[in-house]
């Protein structure tokens, strides 16, 4: 048998049966157990492909196909319960766009970074760039989606600048290098496949990147920066 088919056959014995014993009751006849008169004794010839009326799979086979579902079944779970976005009354132009994003970002098909500026609670001007797929890991975005809390840079993100004090910070992260002393402005590189993202506004964002400016009523500025990574993984 095709290797593929195999581990089809499997697949479909394993969802239609919650154990392997009940997997080896369903290939033993009325006769077997006539001639037999030992169910435990007909199991074992079923498992070992001395009996049986369909396909033979071994134990170790049954519970790892099994295991291993099981375990997808819950990965996927815990991700749909991971994205903050979800059920959330978003008026907002720029939380619908995180939300749009959010799940692309968690599982690393995209890489967005986010430029923000605007005042914070003193009034001051600041503005910077945010990992967003790193922020997702660090906190909790339930606050930003609920309207409870607005989503500003900070001298730990990318790229942080306070207009009223003057003070510059940028910090590499696990996704980017951060590149500053470029002359022709910014630089980040992506960690995954090293290319370039460009965010001068007169400039080309860069291989497979696209910049999204976002009309919004939260900021004074938003744009989102999109990367897709082509390196394989």
């Amino acid at each position: 048998m095709d290797p593929e088919e195999g581990s089809t056959a499997v697949d479909n014995i394993v969802t239609q049966f919650n154990t392997y014993e009940d997997f080896l009751d369903s290939q033993i006849t009325t006769v077997d157990l006539y001639y037999l008169e030992d169910e435990s004794l007909a199991r074992q010839l079923v498992e070992l492909g001395y009996r049986g009326t369909g396909e033979v799979v071994k134990r170790e086979d049954f519970e790892a196909r099994k295991a291993a579902i099981e375990i997808a079944r819950l990965a996927e779970r815990t991700q749909k319960k991971t994205l903050t976005s979800a059920g959330k009354d978003l008026q907002d132009n720029f939380l619908k766009a995180l939300a749009v994003r959010e799940d692309d970002n968690r599982n690393g098909k995209v890489s967005s970074v986010i430029f923000i500026r605007d005042r914070n609670s003193h009034g001051q001007e600041v503005s910077g760039y945010i990992d967003y797929a790193h922020r997702l890991k660090i906190e909790d975005f339930e606050v930003y989606f609920n309207g409870k809390r607005r989503l500003l840079p900070r001298p730990t993100d990318m790229s942080f600048y306070n207009w009223d004090n003057h003070i510059a910070v940028c910090n590499s992260t696990p996704n980017y290098q951060v590149i500053a002393d470029n002359p022709e402005g910014l630089l980040f590189k992506y960690k995954r496949d090293r290319k370039i993202l460009n965010v001068d506004p007169k400039a080309q964002p860069g291989d497979n990147s696209t910049r999204t400016p976002i009309q919004t009523q939260l900021y004074i500025q938003a744009v989102i920066f999109d990367h897709i990574s082509r390196r394989k993984t």
